[in-house]
């Protein structure tokens, strides 16, 4: 599992991601509940995600934040990327960020799918 803490802050709200491999829906749900036992992002207040599995298709969950899902699934069908989950996690701040929230919600992706692309690099 790949986290990155504190990508960006706006009004207050702040946001991370989190990537890494599944390959069912069972494996998504052992990452989503990997994600919320640290105790930082179990306090949060949106777990969007998506993934795109081979054997499965496309799945994806906005968790309260309207079009997350949808948005970071997209991501994922541009780039190809089977059997991945991106997590983009918001803690609220108070203040509703209206349309500036997709384009954090993208920016947040793009890390993510960026540390997957390095962690793949590394791999022998």
């Amino acid at each position: 599992m790949i986290v990155l803490e504190d990508l960006l802050r706006d009004r207050g709200s702040r946001y991370a991601a989190a990537a890494g491999t599944v390959a069912s829906r069972a494996e998504i749900d052992a990452f989503l509940a990997n994600l919320r036992r640290r105790r930082k992002f179990d306090k949060a207040t949106h777990h969007s995600w998506a993934a795109l599995l081979s054997e499965g298709g496309p799945l994806k969950n906005d968790d309260g934040e309207a079009g997350a899902g949808a948005v970071i699934l997209k991501m994922l069908e541009r780039e190809g990327v089977a059997d991945r989950i991106v997590v983009v996690t918001r803690w609220y701040g108070g203040v509703h960020l209206g349309g500036d929230r997709f384009a954090h919600i993208v920016t947040c992706t793009r890390a993510a799918l960026a540390a997957l692309r390095d962690a793949a690099g590394r791999t022998p």
